[in-house]
């Protein structure tokens, strides 16, 4: 009789006994090294081509946009990046579901937006590289080149990926309010006149856990529970409402059409009130070789000016908004704040009551996409890697191009 093994990845990384074969540590030191040098390379282009701008062209109307279009081609190369390391060192698949029936409802015309079917019809960092990656797959082309992140402050100093970081306009931030508030404004306020202006696309992540669920956050979210006089979440963290409420405010007078879109993501071998990093971190999947088989995502999409109670915008300078990069934003009254901290928390706990039915069901919707992570062309994996350059230098020209018909 034969006793069948469980799949790795439903086990806890501690409790994994099996060595790695020669093969294995090849592959992990080949994402090490391919990764690592990537980014190096991605970075010096970066600080070479912003030299080069400054020292050659400063003070010529093209040269704004000559930069902008570089720092676009390199942040979706990273994108493109991201994708190869899973397709070479940790092969899985996104399986999408869309909201159809209930709050935050799409359309079949917004999914066909969305999705583009092919030809055949110890910390846990996965959530941003996988959301990173889904932005690949939005849209005939892509909009991976357009994405925005909120970072812990201390990541800006991580070597080569902290000032590449700081290229792409991530928004760092202290975790105080009271230091943070100017820091988001700022950055909020610049990445909405752009959006407003020269129709730029923009996808901004924003957790409002604001961290992992932990043993050490779990007792925290609890002891707020508490204070609130509210139910603690099974399977999630309160969200925290300051820093949503106030990006959809400074977002929405500059960009109309602004949606929220609710991302709830659930990895399998994570068993009910377990721990993601127990089971997957960035060493485990790439180095070790256990990626989850598969990351299952279902969205919902909210149009922020009739949808989210994000509250009165009337006081709102007009003249702000289409002149500077100044704050749009008033201080919010504490009665709107409670009114979207309450809607907020419901979003939460209808989505925290889909992972609980996940584990009963094995899956979010009982209608899905599957995407495999992989790249579409093989000149993307040159641009992934760093290499192909010239790409980059046609890609920014032709952007250059558009924009002065005569040149």
């Amino acid at each position: 009789m034969t006793v069948s093994q469980p799949e790795l990845y439903t086990l806890p990384i501690s409790a994994r006994k099996e060595g790695r074969s020669w093969r294995r540590t090849l592959a992990g030191a080949g994402f090490a090294i391919l990764f690592n040098l990537a980014c190096l390379t991605r970075y010096l282009v970066q600080l070479h081509a912003t030299q080069i701008l400054v020292w050659l062209c400063f003070g010529f109307p093209w040269s704004r946009t000559l930069y902008k279009d570089g720092i676009r081609y390199t942040k979706g190369a990273f994108g493109c990046l991201l994708i190869l390391m899973c397709q070479w060192f940790a092969p899985t698949k996104l399986v999408i579901s869309f909201e159809t029936e209930g709050k935050g409802r799409f359309t079949t015309e917004q999914i066909e937006k969305i999705v583009v079917k092919d030809e055949n019809g110890k910390v846990v960092y996965a959530d941003w590289w996988y959301a990173w990656c889904l932005t690949y797959f939005i849209g005939e082309h892509g909009v991976h080149n357009s994405v925005y992140i909120t970072l812990k402050k201390s990541l800006q100093w991580i070597p080569i990926l902290g000032p590449a970081m700081r290229f792409f306009n991530f928004i760092f931030l202290a975790r105080s309010w009271v230091s943070d508030r100017v820091e988001l404004s700022s950055h909020l306020s610049a990445l909405g006149k752009a959006a407003q202006q020269e129709d730029d696309p923009m996808v901004f992540f924003l957790y409002p856990e604001g961290t992992l669920v932990s043993k050490d956050t779990r007792p925290i979210s609890q002891k707020f529970a508490d204070k609130m006089g509210i139910p603690n979440m099974t399977n999630s963290l309160l969200p925290r409402s300051t820093g949503l409420h106030f990006s959809l405010r400074s977002l929405a007078p500059r960009i109309p059409g602004l949606k929220l879109i609710d991302i709830t993501t659930v990895y399998p071998g994570v068993p009910p009130m377990g721990y993601g990093q127990d089971y997957y971190t960035l060493r485990s999947m790439f180095m070790s070789g256990v990626p989850p088989p598969a990351v299952h995502m279902h969205f919902r999409m909210f149009d922020v000016a009739t949808e989210v109670p994000i509250g009165d915008l009337s006081k709102t300078n007009p003249a702000i908004i289409s002149d500077s990069n100044s704050p749009v934003e008033v201080e919010i009254p504490e009665s709107e704040k409670a009114v979207f901290d309450v809607w907020l928390r419901e979003l939460w706990r209808e989505k925290d009551e889909s992972i609980t039915g996940y584990f009963e069901k094995r899956s979010l919707s009982e209608t899905s996409f599957e995407f495999p992570l992989k790249l579409r062309t093989k000149r993307e994996i040159m641009d992934a890697l760093g290499i192909f350059i010239p790409a980059a230098f046609e890609y920014v020209w032709s952007g250059v191009r558009k924009q002065n018909p005569g040149s």
